[in-house]
């Protein structure tokens, strides 16, 4: 093995460690991996941010911008207050709104099509009573399968397609994802559908104690004069109250001592934990009291939750920051957090990607916050402007996806949705470039360099000769399985664009070493590299939905563990049947 190439496996551990620990952020991550194998010479200076100007990357900006507009379309509104009216059963809520996301998540990127369908899914669960945990899971799993089926339902599929045209001249056509795509996700679907109702059944009223299966809420109170905490040792607040203190503040200062013998008084300010049931219980019994809205609910004050979004501003701010709630009036009296870690007071406490935000005051000034913060409403907000219900962006859509589905290049093709949009000011191009998830794209356009250096090192021909002592990878069937298990394995640790530029090469390396076209292995590639339902932090997706369902990470095991098993036969029987 060479220095080069060796050095380049090293690289590429170090960043997929890196990625799947979630620690920093993912475009950091990936500009120090660009820029520290260009140090150690495994392509030229010229080539360094060759990825930005990346068909696939210009594609997915493109979409990313399209779907701002959609997003605002609420066309699936006005279905769900029709479906709702036919009383569905569980099944037929949880499996519809999962099919909607399926459907919406062919012609757009994962995130958008759950951010689209998920406040949809809420308030059809909370009209028809059915658990919250019932229905987030699978349509976020639904989202992932979705983007099996098209050339642009995820990055991985249009990277896929552009190692396809470079290597044979002729990239993937839009809908030859289909063929694996479309079976697995339904199948998929379905089979999430059903589990989901035996394995939470719960409704979402939790009794009055701390249990893993209740969402973490994190709030402030002062204890008032008639409170029955008053007296009572934090130690005893699990067992007689169902909270768990973090923190008692006297005046202006912590009670210093052991915590749990600590005695609660009159006036003191308690940072605690439990579920929201147990808060408003004691909130109803005059136990705990929050220091906002000193006159009263005035009748424009709403009460809302809003999931921070990976590409929101608020990723990594702390509560006391956050001037862009407190500027308006509206204050955050609870948080529901995926870190485990609660130090200092309320306001000291640090966002991250999928936690949910109690957010209380003026309707229009909440929704003006959510939207320029780029967060998600769990519950109706008010919008600043009223509801485009306009054909017309979707018109334009459909010319686009019909135009890449009849030969055109995706880029040139959505390039003109977007000049359509921009001339029919449905889309303010300056104001929506702001608003992208660059993170993502930034890392997209910074791997691809990188994943180029693994077939021009001749990384991919070492390990594909490494693989071949221990799977057959002459014979195509035992090849595939191999890429498609490698991508399934790797995804649940690192985003799938990502695995998709690590296979790719490798994948290719396997077909020109058995002497077959590389299609097979590559929709493989990009199929395992969708298949993310065992953790919660290898897809976006999944993040949101621990942290809006209030799920544990044993429960993305779960319930994925028969979804990954059956998508992984039934894509290797489908690559047979239509790509071997």
């Amino acid at each position: 093995m060479s220095f080069a190439q060796a050095s380049l496996l090293i690289l590429l551990l170090a960043m997929l460690v890196l990625f799947s620990l979630d620690r920093f952020r993912i475009e950091v991550v990936a500009i120090a991996g660009l820029l520290a194998g260009h140090a150690l010479g495994l392509y030229p200076a010229d080539q360094v941010f060759m990825g930005f100007a990346s068909p696939v990357v210009v594609t997915v900006v493109e979409i990313l911008l399209i779907v701002q507009v959609l997003a605002r379309a609420r066309l699936f509104d006005s279905l769900a207050a029709r479906f709702a009216a036919t009383e569905p059963s569980g099944f037929q809520v949880i499996s519809g709104t999962s099919l909607l996301a399926g459907f919406i998540s062919i012609f757009m990127n994962n995130i958008g099509a759950f951010a689209i369908t998920l406040p949809v899914a809420l308030r059809l669960g909370s009209a028809l009573a059915i658990p919250r945990r019932q229905f987030v899971m699978p349509v976020s799993f639904a989202a992932l399968l979705g983007g099996l089926v098209s050339l642009i339902g995820t990055p991985a599929n249009l990277l896929v397609s552009d190692a396809l045209g470079e290597a044979t001249g002729a990239g993937f056509h839009f809908f030859d994802f289909a063929y694996v795509g479309l079976p697995v996700a339904i199948a998929g679907i379905m089979l999430s559908a059903l589990r989901v109702q035996r394995l939470f059944p719960e409704p979402d009223e939790a009794p009055a104690t701390i249990s893993p299966t209740t969402r973490r809420i994190v709030v402030e109170r002062r204890i008032p004069e008639v409170s029955p905490l008053i007296g009572v040792r934090l130690s005893d607040c699990p067992a007689r109250f169902g909270i768990k203190a973090h923190a008692l503040i006297r005046g202006d200062n912590f009670v210093f001592g052991p915590l749990e013998q600590s005695v609660i008084a009159a006036g003191d300010v308690l940072l605690a934990e439990g579920s929201d049931a147990v808060f408003a219980a004691l909130a109803a019994a005059q136990a705990l009291m929050a220091d906002i809205n000193p006159h009263g609910l005035r009748p424009d004050f709403f009460r809302v939750e809003s999931v921070v979004m990976p590409e929101s501003t608020l990723v990594g701010s702390r509560i006391r920051s956050l001037e862009i709630f407190h500027s308006r009036g509206v204050a955050i009296t609870a948080l529901s957090m995926r870190a485990p870690r609660i130090e200092g007071r309320f306001l000291d406490l640090q966002l991250s990607i999928g936690d949910i935000l109690t957010l209380e005051g003026p309707r229009m000034a909440i929704a003006e916050a959510l939207e320029e913060s780029e967060c998600l409403p769990l519950a109706s907000a008010a919008s600043t402007e009223p509801a485009s219900l306009s054909w017309r962006p979707f018109a334009l859509f459909a010319c686009g996806v019909a135009a890449s589905a009849a030969g055109l290049r995706p880029d040139v093709a959505f390039a003109g949705v977007v000049l359509a949009l921009a001339l029919l000011n449905h889309l303010n191009i300056r104001q929506a470039m702001a608003d992208l998830n660059w993170p993502i794209i930034i890392m997209l356009a910074a791997m691809i360099p990188i994943g180029q250096a693994v077939a021009s090192t001749g990384a991919a021909e070492t390990i594909a000769g490494w693989l071949s002592l221990v799977v057959p990878i002459t014979q195509p069937l035992f090849g595939v399985a191999l890429i498609l298990f490698l991508a399934m394995a790797l995804t649940p640790f690192v985003n799938n664009a990502t695995v998709a530029i690590v296979l790719t090469p490798i994948a290719l390396e396997f077909a020109r070493t058995g002497q077959h076209a590389p299609h097979a292995y590559l929709i493989a590639v990009a199929a395992g590299a969708s298949l993310d339902f065992l953790t919660p932090f290898g897809h976006h997706n999944n993040t949101l939905a621990m942290g809006i369902g209030g799920y544990r990470f044993s429960d993305f095991l779960r319930a994925g563990w028969p979804l990954a098993a059956t998508s992984y036969g039934l894509a290797l029987f489908l690559l047979a049947v239509f790509w071997l």
